[in-house]
């Protein structure tokens, strides 16, 4: 099933840091060597701070007791930095620690500077000193603790590059950053859409807009497996599914999987025995992808029933089509 496997792809439109799920998850369901799966992992993490962990990975790796000198004097940096880090950012997080002084912030954004400038002596070196020190946390690997301290930089800061979704708009700096951006969104979306109550409608609300779609034709056309799978589990049908037949029949040659040939076989090529061998595909794949097969819930995988609703509904593709160009169906 590793022939199936799209990690390859997805990883290099994912921050790093969103890798290590997916290579958890596919180390879990064995598709490659444990070795090839944890050499991966060091490299993901030598570019970034969680410097502890890389060296768990490289005893467990290796069957050492010992770690390389540059790992050692990477993390006497690592501390180094986020110390000078914290120090830079502590007037304002000591502001942000005491609930009596955020009492004082209003929705007014220069209010609040002005107040903090006024009272506090924090101004924007410091508003700053909080993102640096917000992106280090990450970057060692304390997400909870960098997603706070983001949530107040954002009510604080006038860099609207920062605080605001700015994807859409007619100003951005140009059309391929665009692009470009879109298709991180639409890879980094996969994570929730997955993981939502109404999430797999949600995705096809996104991916489906033409400029999304556009973005995923031309540069990203193994998310075509997604769209896919969200229209097919979908209980109401769409007006846009016929439109979407249309782009997976002329994207065949840049992309497919048994996803993408079933509904091929079924509303393109009316194969129904086909259909139904790619259906056999289809769970395999369902259950080795890590969005499919899994789900992210406070960064561990439980299972979902994603692949019993898609089995079902596309047995249900099957009988739909097959009833609609026969005037006559033997019922055995």
């Amino acid at each position: 099933m590793a022939t199936y496997d799209i990690t390859p792809r997805i990883g290099p439109n994912l921050d790093r840091h969103l890798v290590f799920p997916l290579l958890e998850f596919l180390q879990e369901r064995q598709l490659y060597p444990d070795e090839q799966i944890l050499k991966a992992k060091i490299e993901l993490l030598n570019k970034t701070n969680m410097v502890d962990y890389a060296m768990d990975i490289h005893k467990s790796l290796y069957h050492t007791a010992d770690v390389p000198q540059d790992m050692v004097e990477r993390r006497v940096e690592v501390v180094a930095r986020l110390k000078a880090l914290e120090d830079a950012a502590a007037l304002l997080v000591s502001f942000l620690q005491n609930p009596n002084a955020v009492q004082e912030l209003r929705a007014d954004k220069q209010y609040n500077l002005q107040m903090l400038n006024d009272r506090y002596q924090i101004g924007p070196d410091q508003i700053e000193a909080l993102y640096q020190y917000a992106k280090f946390q990450f970057e060692c690997g304390n997400y909870s603790g960098a997603a706070d301290y983001l949530y107040q930089y954002r009510a604080l800061c006038s860099n609207s590059e920062r605080s605001l979704k700015i994807i859409d708009s007619k100003s951005f700096s140009s059309p391929l950053n665009q692009v470009q951006s879109r298709i991180w969104l639409m890879h980094w979306s996969l994570f929730i859409f997955f993981n939502h109550d109404n999430g797999r409608t949600q995705i096809i609300d996104l991916f489906n807009q033409d400029k999304y779609l556009n973005a995923i034709q031309t540069s990203a056309p193994h998310l075509l497996r997604y769209l896919a799978t969200a229209f097919i589990v979908n209980k109401r049908r769409r007006p846009q599914f016929k439109e979407f037949i249309k782009v997976i029949q002329q994207d065949q040659c840049s992309y497919k999987d048994p996803i993408t040939e079933f509904l091929a076989c079924v509303y393109v090529n009316y194969e129904f025995d086909g259909a139904q061998k790619k259906m056999k595909e289809c769970e395999e794949v369902i259950l080795n992808d890590p969005f499919l097969g899994k789900r992210v819930e406070e960064g561990n995988f439980s299972t979902v029933p994603l692949k019993d609703e898609f089995l079902e509904n596309a047995r249900l593709f099957i009988f739909e089509t097959y009833c609609r160009i026969h005037q006559r169906i033997d019922m055995g």
